[in-house]
């Protein structure tokens, strides 16, 4: 059932949602370096920076709070992931000194919550 209508709806609303997550992070000055940043530890939906920090952006679109908010979707182990491609892509970029931070961006309709230093 992996092309069922209900998992083409929810790539549909995941993609709606990371196209006005990398727009609200432009609009608060954030320059986006990638958008699904692949690596041997998952993916990161946003790489971008803000000033000297680089920033990893978790994206998390919901059509309601029935389930409970977005950011509340992103737990432990999706944080201990994060931080595995943070490492990954410092070490890659040859990066050592460099400040990093964590947010998550909430979309649930049209509305965008950017939370910073999430984790």
């Amino acid at each position: 059932m992996q092309n069922s209508p209900k998992n083409l709806y929810k790539k549909l609303l995941g993609l709606k949602g990371e196209k006005l997550a990398e727009k609200a992070l432009k609009n608060q000055g954030y320059k986006i370096l990638f958008t699904n940043y692949v690596t041997p530890f998952g993916e990161a939906d946003i790489v971008c920076k803000n000033g000297d920090t680089i920033v990893f952006a978790e994206v998390k679109t919901r059509s309601s709070n029935k389930f409970g908010t977005p950011a509340e979707a992103v737990g432990y182990k999706k944080q201990n992931k994060y931080r595995d491609i943070a490492n990954y892509y410092l070490k890659s970029n040859g990066l050592d000194e460099v400040e990093i931070s964590f947010v998550v961006v909430e979309i649930l309709g049209d509305s965008v919550n950017i939370i910073t230093d999430a984790f």
